[in-house]
């Protein structure tokens, strides 16, 4: 495309002549509806930017405290899965803050300003490199868990760092492929993943999604935590047999650093499991009845219920992953935690937190004026 022209022309001839399936109409009728009265629609779509902004400031917050832990190092999967979903929250925000701007689209930037942003492109980018990060994550632990002589042998760094390029340049091929394929911008307004070719395309490329992006992701993980949890049985079983042996004080403190990643990850896959089960409902029922589109208060409802599992993963790593909690218990101070009781004692009872130099001070602030008037021969001690 060269200019304004060209991609209008290229625009005309995509509806003309691929768009056999065509649910432009149904999908404009839709649109004209919510830009007159903003229904619950608008109020779900504000709930997702909120769930962004929440998911970018605790994801950005769990990213300082595996830096400063320097547990990105040593845990490079679990630390991309965060940035992702970081990346991913950001997105939101600004995908669906632009989609309530109502802007209208005109010319190139209008055509690009739809491919990348307001068809959800590079947010979809980022949701899929996410669930593709997480097979990988739990294969990674899985075999560092039950294959653990093998692991350390075969499983350099490079091979992680692979597999983090390959979760995202495997995204990014296939949500730009499947965008600039069925979406196109009509009337000033921007339609993603409504130009299909016939609706039985449409249909196996949901089912595809679904099979490849939750039922598989779902037997990786039942399957690999499944036999994570019987490894670690027979380790603790194995370990009890030789009672307390300080020759193995070492290895029980390593197992029980690998038992609370474990853990962590087993509520995050389940967190992941339960959230994205009704998005990939909506999409089956999207295949199937043609009167629904993504641009209905349901879609925003399950994105909004998907999206709380980005949001909510970072109070998983707060609370259940040891170098994180220790981190940001730390940015707590002392005197802030001391004002209500039950949060002392849960707060102390973890970690120590950051001591503050105000009790000190005021109490030499106390203390001057009695120095001074002994000092001045006063009788009033």
């Amino acid at each position: 495309m060269t200019g304004t022209s060209s991609s209008s022309e290229h625009l005309s001839v995509v509806i003309a002549t691929e768009t056999v399936y065509d649910v432009t109409q149904t999908t404009a009728s839709n649109v004209a509806t919510t830009s007159s009265s903003r229904g619950i629609e608008f109020y779900f779509q504000c709930a997702v930017v909120v769930i962004g902004v929440v998911g970018t400031a605790a994801n950005a917050l769990i990213l300082y405290a595996l830096v400063a832990s320097k547990q990105h190092k040593k845990h490079v999967l679990i630390f991309h899965q965060n940035v992702l979903d970081f990346f991913s929250s950001l997105l939101l925000v600004i995908t669906y803050a632009l989609k309530l701007c109502n802007i209208h689209l005109t010319g190139l930037g209008g055509y690009w300003l739809c491919m990348l942003l307001l068809s959800e492109n590079i947010l979809w980018c980022g949701i899929v490199a996410s669930k593709t990060n997480l097979m990988a994550l739990t294969i990674d632990r899985y075999l560092k868990v039950v294959y653990p002589t093998w692991s350390k042998k075969h499983l350099r760094g490079w091979i992680l760092h692979s597999a983090t390029v390959f979760s995202c340049s495997g995204a990014v091929v296939h949500v730009f492929a499947l965008t600039f394929s069925t979406s196109a911008v009509i009337d000033g307004m921007c339609y993603g993943y409504v130009i299909w070719k016939s609706p039985m395309s449409q249909l196996a490329y949901i089912i595809w999604y679904f099979l490849s992006f939750y039922v598989v992701v779902f037997i990786i993980l039942i399957f690999c935590y499944w036999r994570i949890l019987i490894a670690i049985r027979r380790q603790a079983r194995v370990m009890a047999g030789y009672g307390a042996a300080g020759s193995s004080t070492a290895q029980a403190v390593l197992d029980q650093n690998q038992i609370n990643v474990v853990k962590t990850m087993i509520l995050v896959s389940a967190l992941f499991a339960i959230s994205d089960l009704p998005l990939q409902v909506y999409a089956l029922l999207l295949g199937v009845q043609t009167n629904l589109t993504l641009l209905e208060g349901g879609y925003y409802a399950t994105m909004f219920i998907s999206f709380l599992y980005i949001c909510t993963n970072p109070f998983i790593y707060a609370t259940k992953f040891d170098p994180v909690r220790q981190i940001l218990l730390r940015l707590i101070p002392c005197d802030h935690a001391t004002k209500f009781d039950p949060v002392k004692r849960v707060l102390l009872s973890l970690t120590p937190c950051k001591k503050t130099s105000v009790q000190p001070v005021e109490s030499v602030e106390r203390a001057t004026p009695r120095i001074a008037s002994n000092r001045s021969g006063q009788l009033r001690i």
